[in-house]
């Protein structure tokens, strides 16, 4: 039986909050990651909240291959989330639910890579968020863009309940490595 996803993101949430608090480890940019990257490309990264994996390796990788940065910004639970381009010395402002972004008047791009923080994942690359649907609805509005969840090993479950609008990913990266399927 697959758990409902309020008890799941409970549970995870605690995982992940004692993992992080006990580890030392942080998130390398895999092989498989750096292969992807080209130059112009733009990925979308984030600023880890709390005890959310952080990203930042993979986002200095992508700036050295010549890949433009960008971040997610949020409004209102309402409004759609916007990718703002974003140069990692400049400085962040405030948003909503303790995140950092770039200001509103930054440049809004197309990301070709979009680095998502997670609650948990399975090997099937289905992903739990925070459940406001911000990443699924950005998913459904850039396509193409390659999906990439950002996350602690401890975070991964045999099965992540789904429902229709639920986007999976198409990589997991882990201090562990990545998990992909090759042909994604």
């Amino acid at each position: 039986m697959i758990p409902d996803k309020l008890i799941l993101r409970a549970r995870l949430r605690a995982e992940r909050d004692r993992f992080a608090s006990e580890s030392e480890s942080g998130i390398m940019a895999p092989a498989e990651f750096l292969d992807r990257l080209r130059p112009g490309m733009t990925v979308s990264s984030y600023i880890a909240v709390g005890s959310e994996a952080d990203p930042t390796q993979l986002a200095a990788a992508a700036a050295e291959r010549g890949c433009r940065l960008a971040l997610p910004h949020v409004t209102t639970r309402a409004t759609p989330m916007r990718f703002l381009l974003w140069d990692m010395t400049e400085p962040l402002v405030p948003g909503p639910m303790g995140l950092k972004q770039p200001p509103a008047d930054a440049e809004d791009v197309a990301p070709d890579i979009i680095i998502t923080p997670l609650v948990g994942f399975d090997s099937r690359l289905g992903r739990l968020g925070q459940g406001a649907g911000y990443y699924d609805r950005a998913f459904a509005r850039f396509p193409d863009a390659w999906r990439v969840g950002c996350a602690w090993s401890v975070q991964e479950v045999p099965a992540i309940p789904t429902d229709i609008w639920d986007v999976p990913l198409h990589a997991v990266i882990t201090e562990r490595g990545m998990l992909w399927h090759p042909e994604t």
